[in-house]
């Protein structure tokens, strides 16, 4: 199957330039303005993502891909995961997760995290593709780096070199995180 055009369900910046980045040859077009968020109560991943590609497809009439992406640390029982965005509540911005997530783990040794991202493609006739990224690594004890979003200041991957995903380059953080894994998966599938 060869797609050339998706509608973005995203309208995240930060996420909009990585997935354009990772999936070459593919025109990605995006979120009509007058189409609002889509409440993500699915409760996974796989279904949080469904309900933004469903929404977007449906109103558009066109292939639309979407993704979510949970952080699931182990000395938490896999939380934050599917509320990653909304850990430190629905107000919240990523500066209050990172904060609530560094103090949940103030004193614990075993810091063992992953990030996973789910990326799904949903088509007009209801088939769809769904691609899937994890990557391995451990929660700092505290922020470092300038650059990218969220859970990145506190968030070392094992594949790098001790650094967080914040202290690397766009390039560097992409060639090993979870989004850039699920997106090549799915640039595959397409």
């Amino acid at each position: 199957m060869s797609v050339t055009r998706l509608v973005l369900a995203t309208a995240n910046p930060h996420k909009v330039g990585e997935i354009a980045k990772l999936l070459p040859g593919v025109r990605l077009v995006p979120r009509p303005e007058e189409i609002p968020d889509v409440v993500e109560d699915a409760g996974t991943l796989v279904g949080n993502a469904r309900l933004k590609a469903v929404a977007i497809c449906e109103a558009t009439g066109a292939p639309a891909v979407a993704d979510d992406t949970g952080l699931e640390v182990d000395a938490l029982d896999g939380e934050p995961g599917v509320e990653s965005a909304y850990y430190a509540g629905p107000e919240a911005d990523a500066l209050h997760n990172v904060a609530k997530l560094l103090n949940a783990l103030d004193g614990v040794a075993e810091r063992t995290a992953r990030f996973r991202t789910v990326a799904l493609v949903r088509f007009p006739d209801g088939s769809e593709i769904v691609a899937q990224g994890v990557v391995e690594g451990t929660i700092a004890a505290q922020r470092s780096g300038e650059a990218g979003f969220g859970y990145d200041p506190v968030f070392v991957p094992d594949d790098g070199d001790g650094r967080s995903f914040a202290e690397m380059s766009e390039i560097e953080k992409s060639a090993i995180s979870h989004r850039g894994r699920a997106f090549r998966s799915l640039a595959e599938l397409l």
